[in-house]
């Protein structure tokens, strides 16, 4: 028991010992001199200053690929969607490695058609506007008033040039008198079997049936003239009319002796 007592009394006494070797002592902190300033000590910065600005269009420099940091996919539209319908359905039909290449061979297609429709576009038109050139002669009177061709202007081999020519001369219709002399040209031509005649044919048509190039070459001459003279409504004078006239009498009696 007294063994026990003195064991018990050791620990009391190491424990109160430490204890006391862990009190913190309180340390006041250095001292520091006051340091003062006066207003010489101060420096002042007397460099002119200079705003700057950023450029107008700054944000422009800016738009490349490079400093787009969020890619955000376009939306598609109906025809996007289209497209990409049409290469699926391919892919299948055709059996195409990946929908890419069956699409590129949809825009490919596309641009084909495209191309076919431009080129059917252009036909027409110009097969249109060749047509026109075969009612030049039935376009315009001196007045500049559309002439619409009657039932006998149809068929020129019901119609009296010789009259017709004798009247408009006698009325001052000059450029309608090469009209005629034109028409009555084809006429004699026509029964000669130098060329068919066909309303819808034009001026080229007939060059291109004619054989001699005696032929042809007087025929484009006088094509030229009626064209120059009626189409273009140029206002010819008495010596002017009396050459053109000359030179389609001297035409009559070369295709009329054919």
């Amino acid at each position: 028991m007294t063994r026990l007592f003195f064991i018990l009394s050791f620990l009391f006494c190491c424990c109160v010992s430490k204890a006391q070797d862990s009190v913190i002592v309180p340390v006041d902190p250095p001292k520091i001199s006051t340091i003062k300033y006066t207003e010489k000590d101060i420096q002042i910065d007397s460099r002119p200053v200079t705003a700057k600005h950023f450029d107008k269009n700054f944000k422009k420099k800016y738009t490349d690929p490079e400093f787009v940091y969020e890619y955000k996919a376009p939306e598609k539209n109906w025809w996007d969607h289209f497209k990409h319908w049409l290469a699926n359905l391919f892919a299948k039909l055709f059996n195409f490695k990946s929908v890419k290449t069956s699409l590129d061979f949809v825009v490919i297609l596309f641009r084909v058609i495209m191309v076919l429709v431009v080129v059917a576009l252009i036909y027409f038109i110009a097969k249109a506007l060749t047509k026109q050139e075969g009612r030049w002669i039935f376009g315009k009177n001196a007045n500049k008033k559309t002439i619409f061709y009657s039932d006998a202007e149809k068929n020129i081999h019901l119609l009296d040039f010789e009259k017709l020519i004798k009247e408009s001369i006698e009325a001052g219709e000059k450029r309608i008198a090469v009209r005629y002399y034109y028409l009555w040209l084809l006429k004699v031509m026509a029964q000669s079997n130098y060329i068919e005649w066909d309303i819808e044919k034009t001026n080229s048509d007939y060059l291109y049936e004619l054989q001699q190039p005696v032929h042809k070459e007087e025929f484009m001459y006088l094509s030229y003239l009626y064209n120059y003279i009626w189409y273009g409504e140029f206002e010819i004078d008495d010596i002017v009319f009396r050459k053109t006239q000359n030179r389609f009498k001297n035409a009559l009696k070369m295709f009329g002796n054919g």
